[in-house]
Protein backbone atom coordinates (compact mmCIF):
# COMPACT_ATOMS: atom_id res chain seq x y z
CA UNK A 1 0.00 0.00 0.00
CA UNK A 2 1.38 3.57 -0.95
CA UNK A 3 1.37 6.47 1.47
CA UNK A 4 0.35 9.96 0.98
CA UNK A 5 1.89 12.41 -0.42
CA UNK A 6 3.32 14.75 2.09
CA UNK A 7 1.79 18.68 2.12
CA UNK A 8 4.98 19.77 0.60
CA UNK A 9 4.89 17.50 -1.83
CA UNK A 10 1.46 18.80 -2.92
CA UNK A 11 2.54 21.79 -2.78
CA UNK A 12 5.93 21.44 -5.41
CA UNK A 13 3.58 19.94 -7.57
CA UNK A 14 1.37 22.65 -7.90
CA UNK A 15 -1.66 20.39 -6.69
CA UNK A 16 -2.07 22.26 -3.23
CA UNK A 17 -2.18 26.00 -3.10
CA UNK A 18 -1.63 28.52 -0.51
CA UNK A 19 -4.67 29.71 1.01
CA UNK A 20 -5.15 33.30 1.28
CA UNK A 21 -8.31 34.10 3.09
CA UNK A 22 -8.53 32.62 6.77
CA UNK A 23 -5.29 32.36 7.24
CA UNK A 24 -2.81 34.84 8.73
CA UNK A 25 -1.55 37.72 6.59
CA UNK A 26 1.79 37.51 8.01
CA UNK A 27 2.23 33.68 7.37
CA UNK A 28 0.63 34.29 3.85
CA UNK A 29 3.35 36.62 2.98
CA UNK A 30 6.16 34.60 4.31
CA UNK A 31 5.24 32.14 2.36
CA UNK A 32 4.45 33.54 -0.64
CA UNK A 33 7.38 35.85 -0.68
CA UNK A 34 5.39 38.45 -1.73
CA UNK A 35 5.06 42.10 0.32
CA UNK A 36 1.47 42.55 -0.71
CA UNK A 37 -1.28 39.61 -1.10
CA UNK A 38 -2.20 39.12 -4.76
CA UNK A 39 -5.53 40.25 -4.19
CA UNK A 40 -4.94 43.99 -2.97
CA UNK A 41 -2.47 44.51 -5.88
CA UNK A 42 -4.74 42.96 -8.35
CA UNK A 43 -7.78 45.23 -6.99
CA UNK A 44 -5.41 48.29 -7.07
CA UNK A 45 -4.21 47.59 -10.75
CA UNK A 46 -8.03 47.36 -11.52
CA UNK A 47 -8.42 50.72 -10.10
CA UNK A 48 -5.49 52.43 -11.38
CA UNK A 49 -6.31 51.08 -15.01
CA UNK A 50 -10.42 52.35 -14.91
CA UNK A 51 -10.21 54.09 -11.33
CA UNK A 52 -10.02 57.68 -13.85
CA UNK A 53 -12.57 56.59 -16.09
CA UNK A 54 -15.43 55.58 -13.67
CA UNK A 55 -15.00 58.39 -11.74
CA UNK A 56 -13.32 56.26 -8.35
CA UNK A 57 -10.46 58.62 -8.15
CA UNK A 58 -12.58 61.80 -9.24
CA UNK A 59 -12.11 65.21 -7.23
CA UNK A 60 -15.74 66.44 -6.22
CA UNK A 61 -16.65 70.51 -7.63
CA UNK A 62 -16.54 71.44 -4.13
CA UNK A 63 -12.81 70.98 -3.48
Amino acid sequence: MKSRPTKQKLKQRGILKERVFGCDLGEHLLNSGHDVPQVIRSCTEFIEKHGVVDGIYRLSGIS
